[in-house]
């Protein structure tokens, strides 16, 4: 296998750790049916509810993403940039919004892996080490932690099958 067609393994391999679930559920399944009245719901004196985690993985990729491609990006200030407060009023347009937003920066993403000429283990000029290798690989270990959490949280609740 020459550099050119390990490099475009790799990229597949990344594209599907990023949409599929693989070993286990997609955030899309994780979120899938969830009434509203049950987004905001925090059992047992959990930190956060299912809409909070949405809306953290939400930010947390739009943030990895724009460090990627802008080297101008400003990322939020941790952690009040990436986490709202459980007092939150969610709409069913404002859910409908941030899952759309995720899958639309998933793909966005998805897309420039597959459309750039950067060397995934090179470090991006603007950063302090990170590569696209790892940058893609923190979205993917990040989301699968939380959807994790999601599920735990739906299980609790008695709204996972």
């Amino acid at each position: 296998m020459n550099e050119e067609q390990k490099k475009s393994l790799l990229i597949k391999e990344l594209c599907d750790l990023l949409s599929k679930g693989n070993a286990h559920v997609t955030f899309e399944e994780a979120v899938k049916d969830i009434s509203l009245d049950k987004l905001m719901l925090t059992p047992n004196d959990l930190p956060y509810n299912i809409f909070q985690l949405a809306e953290h993985i939400r930010i947390a990729q739009w943030d990895i993403i724009e460090f990627c491609i802008n080297p101008h990006h400003v990322s939020p200030k941790w952690p009040e940039g990436y986490w709202i407060s459980g007092d939150y009023t969610v709409s069913r347009q404002t859910w409908d919004d941030i899952l759309h937003q995720i899958k639309r920066d998933r793909e966005r993403f998805i897309q420039f892996l597959k459309a750039t000429d950067t060397d995934l283990f090179e470090p991006l000029p603007h950063g302090s080490g990170q590569n696209l290798l790892r940058e893609a690989l923190l979205i993917a270990d990040h989301t699968a932690y939380h959807t994790g959490e999601i599920i735990l949280i739906r299980r609790l609740l008695k709204i996972w099958n």
